[in-house]
């Protein structure tokens, strides 16, 4: 094995074994005389290790740790020197790759994360990001090398095609490196002195994210265009970012689609998907979603993570392209194998609601998960939906609370909303109703309409806050406004009943409209009851039964029961008494009082169903009780008191036309009869 150059020996020094000048170690006549036979054996004595190769096996011998590092570090340098051109050698990246290895041979990994440079940028090699990555996690696992974890952190925060994202990990990395003294030297030296653009983009990357240096946007802006000036397709493409997003510099979409264009010309992904979303949203550009289908394509290709996922987007909704979801998944797909959250969040989306694939709960929140753990905040509320109701995972509202918050914690005002349910409710955590109003309101600032419905809930009922008729009707506008349908019809009742703003009956049924539109059953109802009565609007029966019918269908008790009673009585309908009694028996099985009484009036009078005493006094009765289910229990509220009366006399007449019953029957008599199955309450 022939020994290599010493520490600072180059090929422009004497010889270390002779002085002689003319020629150098490797060729000294010295040097290369034979040895001993005990000079072999001592030398082969140090060996430590062996390699295998694909046909046979090759012995290497370890110099001494020394000697060892001392070579390393000597070939090390002549990589730099090489790849910069440093202390007059000529710039050649192959040769600098050669050295780098040599380096590595000797165990020195800092050589190994500047390989990894050097993969990651083609220099000397062809570009290879896999094998980077690879060099990269070498050098520092190794000697915790400061080059090699800010690119890690880089990588995993961002990806490359067929590197992994994991956000997780990229914090890691960017923790570890905040320990690490002298991070970014090689990086800085590279980027300053010798005016890489390689070099310059990195430390760009490093002050934008605040890798081994304060985060300064201002600072990383410079050296983006340092780099982009010299042609450098990663700094030309954030650069365009730069501009286009404000960042270290005046807001410029122009400018910005310029030199996304430029990076793009030159084959980088990340520029391309750039271009593509441009063209998305019309940024620097004339909006054509048909152009930006063709970008996002062409970089999903190459393997983008972020372009497979705006494809699978673009192919999910239909823009650009024809709607097809199976194509949306296999996009999707793509990108969530290469950890991309948002694409990880969408496929659980797809998996949840069978969206492309077969609906699978236990996958949806699979993904979930694993888009949740990198701290996607969308993931980690929906992770927490699954667990409150139980979709894929066993039910667990403790840990649905958890994902909540942590997606609270991270700015989500879906997850604003919903902790403040849950402390309205008890899910996960104790009732507490100021906390709740609290999780409402913050939401609702940032103009969720369902926490504005929410928090005007709250007030209109004193929930958390005290009441304030004139507050709720405030954040029902707001909720409204937005097309929120429940709000619309909450502001609509509350400007046909005058609470909390003056009473005015058609903008009652303008709401009432609006909300009916978007298939809400209550609004429905509600508008079929002002077209009944003519209230805010002109009375018009039949269209009053067109609206009773549409939230009928939607299983609605107080509709099905109005409905049954036009059908009763053919107002605005043809007369049909079986169909009425179907009507007040589906509602009445709701516990809805009205239609109790309506269903026990069919039974006693042989409206549309044979007469059946005993269910007559049996529904009047549940009419009189006024049982209304309350979550888990039964309560009692006052009951219908025409039920009451009409059950009094129901209960005499039964005794009255019955062979065999005493005309002094009591209460308790008639109970053991079977005629009554309770005490009715009494009148109120």
């Amino acid at each position: 094995m022939i020994a290599p150059l010493s520490l600072n020996q180059d090929s422009n020094s004497g010889c270390s074994y002779c002085g002689v000048t003319g020629h150098i170690a490797w060729n000294c006549p010295k040097r290369n005389r034979p040895k001993s036979k005990q000079a072999i054996l001592n030398k082969l004595n140090t060996t430590t290790s062996t390699s295998t190769t694909t046909n046979h096996t090759n012995k290497s011998i370890m110099l001494s740790s020394t000697t060892s590092i001392k070579d390393g570090h000597h070939y090390y340098e002549k990589g730099n020197n090489y790849l910069f051109g440093r202390k007059g050698y000529p710039s050649d990246a192959v040769k600098a790759v050669c050295s780098f290895r040599k380096a590595i041979a000797y165990n020195y990994p800092k050589a190994e994360g500047v390989l990894g440079f050097c993969y990651e940028f083609g220099l000397g090699v062809t570009k290879d990001f896999v094998k980077a990555e690879a060099h990269y996690i070498s050098a520092a696992r190794q000697a915790d090398d400061g080059l090699s974890m800010a690119r890690l952190a880089f990588l995993r925060k961002y990806g490359r095609p067929a590197v992994k994202i994991d956000r997780v990990e990229a914090e890691a990395w960017t923790e570890r490196i905040k320990r690490c003294e002298d991070a970014v030297a090689w990086i800085l030296q590279a980027a300053t002195l010798d005016q890489d653009p390689n070099a310059q983009y990195t430390l760009g990357v490093c002050y934008h994210d605040g890798l081994g240096v304060p985060k300064d946007e201002h600072a990383a802006f410079r050296w983006y265009k340092a780099s982009a000036e010299q042609g450098n397709a990663r700094g030309q493409g954030i650069l365009g970012y730069c501009y286009g997003e404000g960042f270290g510099v005046a807001k410029d979409e122009f400018e910005a689609m310029r030199w996304y264009r430029l990076a793009a010309e030159q084959g980088e992904t990340v520029a391309i998907y750039n271009v593509g979303y441009c063209y998305e949203d019309g940024i620097g550009v004339e909006k054509n979603v048909q152009e930006a289908v063709k970008w996002y394509a062409l970089s999903a290709e190459q393997g983008n993570a972020f372009a497979q996922n705006s494809l699978g987007y673009c192919y999910e909704d239909g823009i650009g392209v024809p709607q097809d979801f199976e194509r949306a998944t296999y996009w999707y797909q793509q990108s969530a194998q290469q950890g991309y959250p948002w694409a990880e969040c969408n496929l659980g989306y797809c998996y949840q609601n069978g969206i492309g694939v077969d609906k699978n709960d236990s996958l949806g929140a699979f993904w979930y998960k694993k888009a949740a753990l990198q701290g996607h905040a969308r993931a980690q509320h929906n992770l927490g939906f699954c667990y409150q109701n139980g979709i894929g995972v066993e039910r667990n509202e403790e840990e649905a609370v958890k994902w909540y918050r942590r997606s609270a914690e991270r700015g989500n005002i879906f997850a604003y909303h919903s902790l403040g349910y849950c402390y309205q409710n008890g899910i996960g955590v104790d009732v507490n109703e100021q906390e709740a109003v609290f999780w409402y309101y913050l939401s609702a600032e940032e103009n969720h309409a369902p926490a504005q419905l929410s928090l005007g809930y709250c007030y209109r009922n004193g929930i958390g806050v005290p009441k304030n008729e004139r507050e709720a009707v405030k954040w029902f506008r707001q909720s409204a406004e937005q097309g929120n349908a429940l709000a619309q019809n909450s502001l609509g009742f509350c400007y046909e009943e005058g609470l909390g703003v003056k009473k005015d009956c058609p903008r009652a049924v303008y709401w009432y409209h609006k909300s009916a539109r978007q298939n809400n059953p209550w609004a429905q109802c509600n508008l079929g009851f002002c077209y009944a009565n003519g209230i805010g609007v002109q009375k018009d029966d039949v269209k009053a039964v067109e609206w009773y019918r549409r939230a009928a269908n939607q299983n609605h008790a107080r509709a099905l029961d109005k409905l049954g009673t036009h059908l009763q009585n053919g107002v605005g309908v043809e007369k049909d008494l079986d169909a009425a009694f179907e009507m007040f028996k589906r509602a009445a099985g709701q516990d809805h009082v009205a239609a109790q009484y309506h269903l026990a009036n069919c039974y006693e009078k042989g409206l549309g169903i044979t007469v059946d005493l005993r269910q007559a006094t049996v529904w009047f009765e549940r009419a009189a009780m006024g049982k209304v289910p309350a979550k888990y229990i039964y309560i009692y509220i006052s009951g219908c008191r025409s039920s009451h009366e009409r059950l009094r006399r129901l209960l005499v007449r039964v005794c009255l036309i019955s062979p065999g019953l005493s005309h002094t029957m009591n209460d308790d008599d008639l109970m053991c009869s079977g005629f009554i199955c309770g005490h009715s309450a009494p009148a109120a």
